[in-house]
């Protein structure tokens, strides 16, 4: 096709120094890098009693929405999907652990993508991020990377409950935790010779091996019509989930959501080369828009909150530079939903190898924290060693937010104190007080 094309015109292809094949090529690697997603959400999902081909189905269709949105209105090579951290504390804690519905559950996450929407249409989403200070945000991300990795381990059966010491390591004789390990193994090995599909490699290689040596494994086919959205669309309980128990879950899944997704679109497209020296990029408002409404009606869609995908950067690292990337990622996306049996297939110990995966990645970010000044290392490390501990990104926030103010006034700096960060970590005083 030719760069006079419409394509050429809308996308600005020549402008940005590309063509309609590389941004081709570029988008079918980024879908091979995330695709890996539509096993693992639904694999974590599940475990809170929602129905795992649905949620297949709704996972490929708010990622394709989300993304071809994202394409037209932006004209960002950027992919949109589920974010790993948020469905697992959704399904690990604020259900299996605090026993509320999944229908409450993602009315929580609904509230808090409603939060990023209004902070973003008031424009103050930068700000409020700019005025978090660093190791708390490096906190932030690598405590749920701890936490995404801990749900890996238990998924595979590498750590296994022990009422004397806690945790302990689980039967290494099991079958199903020797193909986790395996799995896991896979992932790590082809990324770090650079090939961006170890995750999807895994998950497969893994499935197939469940399905000779594991009888809980079936297969029950590869293609079919989608199933009846009904069981999880319309669902949600949004009015259920306005209940002031549940207010620090709903401002965590905001603030964890509010750094995820900006930090990864300043990521993404400064690695295209679009960024300048403040960390803008063109059309910001409409990207910030786009991710901020995806989420909202991801979260009312029943596929827990939407974010930027850090492995948009696999597909810019080819040669994608505008919106057509993403389109095509999107299209991509909306075909796979013919393939919902398969989810049923995939076993959590074929996925928890990507969650460890993810939590390393996101770990890694505890370089950047000042260690020789421990007012700022010491919150750093609080949040992020507090959530897999408790097992609630709510309370490592909550710990880490008090933690920062305390260690400051203590040494008397003050100033270094903001705003946001006081009210934040007085909120969280209060629901201490008064909720527990």
């Amino acid at each position: 096709m030719e760069n006079s094309s419409f394509l050429n015109k809308f996308f600005k292809l020549q402008e940005k120094n590309t063509s309609v094949k590389t941004e081709v090529i570029a988008g079918i690697t980024t879908f091979f890098t995330m695709v890996y997603i539509v096993f693992v959400n639904p694999s974590i999902l599940g475990v809170t009693g929602m129905d795992t081909q649905v949620v297949f189905v709704t996972t490929c269709l708010i990622a394709a929405f989300g993304t071809i949105a994202m394409g037209l209105f932006s004209n960002l090579p950027i992919a949109l999907a589920p974010a790993m951290g948020l469905n697992a504390f959704f399904a690990y804690v604020v259900v299996s652990k605090l026993g509320y519905s999944w229908q409450v559950g993602m009315g929580t996450i609904f509230w808090g993508s409603i939060g990023l929407f209004i902070l973003t249409l008031l424009q103050i989403r930068y700000w409020l991020m700019s005025s978090i200070p660093l190791g708390l945000r490096v906190g932030i991300g690598a405590g749920i990377g701890l936490f995404i990795a801990l749900i890996g381990f238990k998924n595979m059966g590498l750590v296994v409950a022990n009422a004397a010491t806690l945790v302990t390591v689980g039967d290494l004789h099991s079958p199903q935790l020797l193909m986790g390990v395996l799995g896991f193994f896979i992932i790590v090995a082809m990324a770090a010779k650079g090939y961006h599909s170890g995750v999807l490699v895994s998950i497969v290689v893994v499935t197939a091996l469940a399905l000779q040596f594991d009888p809980a494994v079936q297969f029950n086919g590869v293609i079919s019509m989608p199933p009846s959205l009904g069981a999880v669309v319309g669902e949600v309980d949004v009015a259920g989930a306005l209940d002031t128990a549940l207010i620090g879950i709903i401002f965590s899944f905001m603030l964890v959501n509010l750094f995820d997704s900006s930090g990864t679109l300043i990521a993404v497209t400064d690695k295209a080369g679009i960024v300048d020296e403040k960390g803008r990029f063109p059309k910001m408002k409409q990207a910030l828009l786009v991710d901020s409404t995806s989420a909202v009606v991801g979260s009312y869609m029943g596929t827990s909150a939407i974010s930027t995908y850090i492995e948009s950067g696999s597909g810019v690292s080819v040669g994608g530079r505008t919106g057509l990337t993403a389109v095509v990622v999107g299209v991509l996306f909306l075909l796979t939903i013919f393939f919902s049996p398969l989810a049923a297939v995939v076993p959590p110990y074929a996925t928890a190898g990507s969650l460890v995966f993810v939590g390393i990645l996101m770990a890694s970010s505890l370089i950047k924290v000042e260690w020789n000044d421990l007012t700022e290392a010491t919150p750093a490390f609080i949040t992020a060693a507090m959530m897999p501990f408790t097992y609630s990104i709510t309370e490592g926030i909550a710990f880490g937010f008090i933690s920062y103010c305390v260690m400051k006034a203590a040494t008397g700096r003050f100033k270094e104190i903001n705003a946001p960060v006081a009210v934040v970590s007085i909120l969280f005083l209060i629901k201490f007080i008064w909720v527990g």
